[in-house]
Formats: C-alpha cells, sequence, structure tokens
C-alpha cells in the first residue's frame, strides 16, 4: 500500500509542466479521503526523508535539484531575547519530514551568531545543514544538558535565504541625530541598534519612535530603517501601550471603506428575512458573558425532552449575512484574522457598527442567528444535530457571576424568586447545568485535559493606570458555556468533515513524548507521583492531583509549554487537549475569521441540501489552496494577538506591583518556586501569578547561599531556609526592568 502510493505521488510529481503542490492539494489529487490523511502525510515524509522529493516554499512537493553543499530546510529563526547580537534557533516548518528532526526531543537546530546572516527574529528562512560542533557549554550546567538530550549537539544551521520578513516595523528609543541618529529597539530579540536613514522633524532623542525597515544586506553593519511615527516619551500616558500595538503592527483604525460599508447596514431586519427563517423570538434564548463584555457571540435555550434528554440549541451571531465574501468588510476582517483583547482596550475584527451593534446578541432585540440544534440522551450522548438560520430576542444578558449566583440556588430558593421572569430564567439555568455538567463529566471520561485555571487581570482607571486586580474563578457558569459552545463546534466539524467541501478546523496535534517526560519531571519536582504521562489517563491523574494546591498554575502551564499549539488547518486532525477527534471553530463569528468562514462553509452545505432557512444563493467559500492560506494567516494573527495580549497584561501587572510596593515599601507576597537555576530561583506569587526571579547574587550574603547541583537548589551555610522548587516563600519585590518586562524579588 504504502510503496503503491509512492509511486502514485512521484507520477504526478514528474509529470512535464508540474507546479509543486502541497500535502492537500496532493491527496484531493489522488483522493485520499480524510481518514488516511495521517498515513499518507507519512508516506509523504518517508519521500523527502529518502531524498526523493523536496519540501520548498509554502509547503509545496517538488523533485530534488541542486542545492550547493548541505541539505537544505524551510523554517522560522528564533533568536534569544539577550541585547546583544547572539546565535540563535532554527525551527523547521514540517518536523516530521525528515529523519534529521524526527530523532530530536525537540525540532530545532543550532545557528551560529555568524551564521544567522541578515535574518531577524520570526523571519521565515532557508538554512543548509550540517553535523559540525556549535559552542561548547559547560558540561554541569542546564543548557549543556538539555542540549545533548535534544539532539542538538549534532548539527548546526546557516541561513541562506531570507523568505519572508517577520516584521519590518520597530519600536524603540531614538538616539542621536542626523548621520548618527538611530534606534534601540524594545524587543532584545532584535538587533542592538538600527541606524535611521529619515528622522521625523518633531522628534527629539528619548522619545519612544516607530520605524518601518528600510534594508539589510550586510550583517556586519546595522538594519536601516526610516523613522513614521512619534510615539511620546517613555513616561508619558498611553505610549506603553502604544507601543505594544505597534511593536505587533496591530491595526488602531479602520479603512474608509470598510467604515463606509458597515454604515450602510440598516440595524432594522427586514420582514422577508425574517419570514425565511426559525422564529425563535418567543423562546427563553439567553446569553453569559463577561461583565463588560459587549459583544455577545453566543446565545443558548436548552429544553427537557419527554422521556428524558435534552434539546440544546446554540444560537451563534449570524455575521454572515452582514459580511459578504469578497467585500471591503470581509478583507479586512480576513487580513486581521482576530479581534485583539489588549489590557486597555479592544481591537476589533469587525467596525463597532457590527461587532457591538447589529451582530451583538442583545437582550431585548431582534437578532439574526445562525444555530446548531442539538438533541441529548439522557446519558450526555449527542444523538443528532441539524443547523438553521434563525430570528431571536435574547430574553436576558447574564454576567457569569450572576449566573453562578443563581446556578448556586436549590428549589426552595428558586421558588422564593419574587420576579416570574427571573425564577424562570433560574430554572433554565439549572436545567442547563443538568446538561452541561453531564457533557463535562463524559469529556473528562473520555480523555479531555484540565487546563482551566482562575484568570487574573488588571483593573485600569481612566487615564490607563493600573490601580487593581480582578480574579475571574473558572467556575460552574463558564464550564456551562464552555461545554455547550464545544457540542456545537464538535457538531459542526462532524458535519463539514463528511461533506465534500473544503473548511477550517481547530486542529492540537499529539504532543512530543521527549516534552511531556520533561513536563513529568518538573512535576516529580513538586512531590509528585507521576506515571507514564504519555498515557492519557496518567496525565489526567496528575492534573487532578495537583488540583487546589499553590503549584497548580505554574504546573498547568509547565504542561501547556510541553504541547504543541493549537492552531487552524484545512484537514481535521482532531483537537488533543480536548480529546475530540472532529472539532472546529464556529461559535464566535464576531472575533474571529475562522468562525465566519466556517458558517459560510454550513451554509453551502445546507443551500445544496435544499435545507428550509438555507439561502437560495450562499456566499462563495475558498478552494482547497485559498483555505490552507487563510488557515495558515489566521493561526498567525492568533499567535500575534495572544503574544501582544500577555505582554500589555504583564506590563500593566508590573506597573500594579511598583505601584503597590511605592506606596508600602513593606508589602510582602506569597511566592512558589517552580524552577532552578545557577543564577537564581524562579517564582511565581501566588496570587497575582506574576512570574520573576531571586537572584543569587541579590540573596543576603550573610545567609552564604550557595547552588548544590545535585540537589538542584540553593542551600546556606548558616541555618537559613533552603531555596528550590515547589518551595513556599514570602518575597518583596527589589528590582523592575521594564525594558525587559524583568521583576526580581528577594526573600522578605
Amino acid at each position: 500500500m504504502s510503496s503503491q502510493i509512492k509511486e502514485q505521488i512521484l507520477s504526478i510529481v514528474r509529470k512535464p509542466g508540474y507546479q509543486p503542490l502541497n500535502k492537500s492539494e496532493l491527496a484531493r489529487d489522488l483522493g485520499i479521503p480524510p481518514k488516511d490523511r495521517a498515513f499518507f502525510r507519512r508516506v509523504l515524509a518517508e519521500l523527502v526523508s529518502d531524498g526523493k522529493l523536496v519540501q520548498g516554499k509554502k509547503a509545496r512537493y517538488r523533485l530534488p535539484g541542486k542545492q550547493g553543499g548541505g541539505v537544505r530546510f524551510v523554517g522560522t529563526i528564533q533568536f534569544s531575547g539577550e541585547r546583544k547580537r547572539k546565535s540563535a534557533f532554527f525551527v523547521p516548518e514540517n518536523p516530521d519530514d525528515h529523519r534529521v528532526f524526527r530523532e530530536m526531543d525537540r525540532p530545532r537546530i543550532f545557528v551560529p551568531a555568524r551564521s544567522t546572516s541578515v535574518a531577524l527574529d520570526g523571519d521565515k528562512v532557508e538554512v543548509e545543514i550540517g553535523q559540525s560542533g556549535p559552542p561548547k557549554w559547560h558540561k554541569h550546567s542546564r543548557r549543556h544538558r538539555e542540549r545533548s538530550n535534544s539532539g542538538e549537539d549534532r548539527w548546526t544551521a546557516r541561513v541562506v535565504n531570507i523568505l519572508e520578513r517577520n516584521r519590518t516595523q520597530f519600536v524603540g528609543k531614538y538616539f542621536g541625530k542626523g548621520a548618527r541618529a538611530t534606534l534601540r529597539p524594545d524587543d532584545g530579540r532584535l538587533p542592538p541598534s538600527i541606524r535611521l536613514t529619515e528622522v521625523m522633524p518633531e522628534a527629539k532623542p528619548g522619545d519612544i519612535v516607530v520605524a518601518e525597515l528600510v534594508g539589510w544586506d550586510d550583517p556586519f553593519s546595522p538594519p536601516l530603517a526610516r523613522m513614521t511615527k512619534v510615539l511620546g516619551r517613555e513616561d508619558d500616558p498611553g505610549v506603553d501601550m502604544l507601543a505594544v500595538i505597534h511593536k505587533y503592527g496591530l491595526p488602531l483604525e479602520f479603512p474608509d471603506a470598510v467604515l463606509r460599508e458597515a454604515e450602510l447596514i440598516d440595524e432594522v431586519i427586514d420582514q422577508e428575512e425574517i419570514d425565511r427563517r426559525e422564529d425563535w423570538r418567543e423562546k427563553q434564548v439567553f446569553t453569559i458573558d463577561p461583565e463588560d463584555a459587549k459583544d455577545f457571540d453566543d446565545a443558548i435555550c436548552v429544553t427537557e425532552k419527554e422521556g428524558g434528554g435534552w434539546e440544546l440549541a446554540v444560537h451563534i451571531a449570524d455575521v454572515s449575512h452582514y459580511v459578504k465574501s469578497g467585500s471591503a468588510l470581509d478583507k479586512e476582517a480576513q487580513k486581521r484574522g482576530n479581534s485583539v483583547y489588549l489590557a486597555d482596550r479592544v481591537i476589533p475584527m469587525l467596525p463597532e457598527k457590527l461587532s457591538n451593534g447589529v451582530c451583538s446578541l442583545k437582550p431585548n432585540v431582534e437578532r439574526l442567528t445562525h444555530a446548531a440544534i442539538m438533541q441529548f440522551d439522557e446519558k450526555g450522548k449527542m444523538t443528532s444535530s441539524r443547523f438553521a438560520s434563525a430570528v431571536i430576542r435574547s430574553h436576558h444578558r447574564f454576567s457569569y457571576e450572576k449566573a453562578f449566583e443563581l446556578m448556586q440556588y436549590d428549589e426552595h430558593q428558586i421558588a422564593a424568586i419574587e420576579d416570574e421572569k427571573m425564577r424562570s430564567l433560574a430554572i433554565h439555568l439549572a436545567r442547563a447545568w443538568d446538561l452541561g455538567g453531564l457533557l463535562r463529566r463524559r469529556r473528562f471520561a473520555n480523555g479531555a485535559l484540565d487546563l482551566d485555571f482562575p484568570e487574573v487581570r488588571v483593573v485600569l482607571d481612566e487615564k490607563g493606570r493600573a490601580v487593581g486586580v480582578k480574579r475571574s474563578e473558572y467556575d460552574e457558569s463558564h464550564q456551562l458555556i464552555e461545554e455547550f459552545m464545544l457540542a456545537a463546534n464538535e457538531a459542526v466539524a462532524y458535519e463539514t468533515k463528511n461533506a465534500p467541501a473544503p473548511s477550517i478546523y481547530r486542529i492540537h496535534e499529539d504532543p512530543d513524548p521527549g516534552k511531556l517526560e520533561e513536563f513529568a519531571d518538573l512535576a516529580r519536582t513538586f512531590g509528585h507521583q507521576v506515571g507514564d504521562v504519555t498515557y492519557r489517563p496518567e496525565l489526567q491523574k496528575l492534573l487532578q492531583a495537583i488540583r487546589g494546591t499553590l503549584e497548580e498554575h505554574s504546573v498547568k502551564i509547565a504542561l501547556l509549554k510541553s504541547l504543541r499549539r493549537a492552531a487552524y488547518s484545512c484537514d481535521p486532525l482532531g483537537h488533543y487537549g480536548l480529546s475530540k477527534t472532529n472539532y472546529t471553530h464556529f461559535t464566535s463569528p464576531i472575533r474571529r475569521y475562522a468562525d465566519l468562514i466556517v458558517h459560510r462553509v454550513l451554509r453551502r452545505i445546507l443551500s445544496r441540501r435544499h435545507e428550509p432557512t438555507a439561502p437560495e444563493h450562499p456566499d462563495k467559500t475558498p478552494p482547497q489552496q485559498g483555505m490552507s492560506d487563510i488557515a495558515q494567516h489566521i493561526s498567525k494573527t492568533e499567535r500575534v494577538a495572544a503574544d501582544a495580549e500577555m505582554e500589555t497584561q504583564r506590563m500593566k501587572m508590573i506597573e500594579y506591583l511598583e505601584r503597590l510596593c511605592s506606596e508600602d515599601d513593606d508589602t510582602v507576597f506569597d511566592a512558589t518556586v517552580f524552577e532552578m537555576r545557577p543564577i537564581g530561583a524562579f517564582i511565581e506569587l501566588d496570587e497575582l501569578y506574576v512570574k520573576g526571579m531571586i537572584r543569587k547574587d541579590d540573596l543576603p550574603p550573610t545567609d552564604e547561599y550557595f547552588f548544590d547541583r545535585v540537589r538542584d537548589e540553593f542551600r546556606s551555610r548558616t541555618m537559613a531556609p533552603t531555596i528550590g522548587v515547589g518551595k513556599q516563600i514570602k518575597v518583596r519585590l527589589y528590582r523592575v526592568n521594564r525594558d525587559r518586562g524583568f521583576v526580581d524579588f528577594v526573600p522578605a
């Protein structure tokens, strides 16, 4: 079977006039069914490993040609956060396609500083690899152990081509004047100095500015850029947030054409449109969202069935009715990929007229939805599903806090509610949790991982200053909505997967066993009994054991880092963390472009089947390659958004810590040690989830601390407490490096 498919692949590639195809296109040309796609990918990987195929730009396959001295690969280059220009690592685009990377615990290759050429952090590059020795590491160092275990020491890479710049816009501090004008980037992963060829007349040395890359063709000279914007002085209000926005290239405004298109949308729904849809306006549909939310994507309605079981209707804002394929609104939404939730603002995917207006499922107003209506038996198993265009009038808008409060009521407390409407809604919530709780238990019984934990966000005043924190517990109200959204996403994925139409799926591939074992070692340092975590029940057992412990957050974050990152793909590869074979994103089209595409795909499927509420002329959807390009693009915009969101939250959290400590020098925090290195102990504050370091050089000299390499801890020659992984310790804020986002503490 394997040799037969190999010959079929090679026959296509050898045809005269062959244009390189990617995995999905080759699979489609050969008629490979979805259930055999994993096997097909292994066959392709074997052909690459054997040297019979080469994977080039945009992951397309071709016959090998002349390529110089070594083997060449395409991937991403990653620099460290150190200020001085130094070495980097090459991460292959498709690590499973060659034995070089399959043999590594961590698929990456060392790039010496002399071999990085003019690559910038995050660039897509082509490298040539060979077997030669990288710089030596101290034999007792953590880096030496990591590199020896991972197989990195056997290979080095040399950048031979820059295929695509990750960014062309830099943010930093302006120094000098005239021919000596330079910019020092905020991001330590970039070259330490960038020469400015143009300077704006209003700029003053010391200002935070934005510059656009002009060019860089000599690794022995700094990159060239021109100044495009002056943000202001470093300590001016709001400059820190603007710096992050420009650093990640996030859009601040919508183009005029997009805003004009949005303004033409009528908020009053045409009666003809209402008549062709299922009418849910009199049914008890309601929403549950964060207290400060304005864009309400989803609403729910749960009905108990005679004889047992439930009907769950998940109503999702019908963005596809208003945002047509190929329109200015659609092109801008695709470009943005998703909304971005920064510490002080939301950068929406769609203009406010849609995101907070006509598409938002506000209470007591008519709204158009795309509904997933699912039937469940008394054991919580989905027995059937259907999809319909609908119109609703949400009966109530719950915050998570209010919904949770009502969900704690017993029958007597519910009966005592005087307001008839609220009493009815409380009964509905109880009925919904009967189903939601059952779905949750079934999901974990099927192998899903419990990776939820409380969230701490900074509270800002009207001037954007950090004045407090808000802790959000992941209680039953959050779990209820999560389970219903997961059910809808799974039902839609099953529908699109079994239809002859390309679509986009949310995938989470199986983790690397080596990384899981590294995670298990960390969990053991906290004193937990850990079995074989590559066996899912053992991993679930560990997550159950750490629930409620001080180290829960640190251990779960470590697990997340050991897993592969979830992404979008045209191939329905399933979701490891959720333990679902079929999964997509359908429930948030206001803030995710993937969901909007899936809505259109589903509409076309329903239209072909002549479903009663399906549109007669549904929007066009991209072909397979177009879908693949969109999936790759929105996976990238999602990563950018996540990085920007985390950076602004950490930045404002540090600001809050400084504020606390300036008001009271004796402020003490409870912390847990989660990692040890000779340079210091890495800790996390138990209540605020802020990570920082207790540096060895900052430990009290009278305690005579030394690093015990065998026990991996700081020990004292006096009677001072030992500092090691899992230890609880009280600390004070000692030093903040805003430029690099570092926070140092000392024992209290």
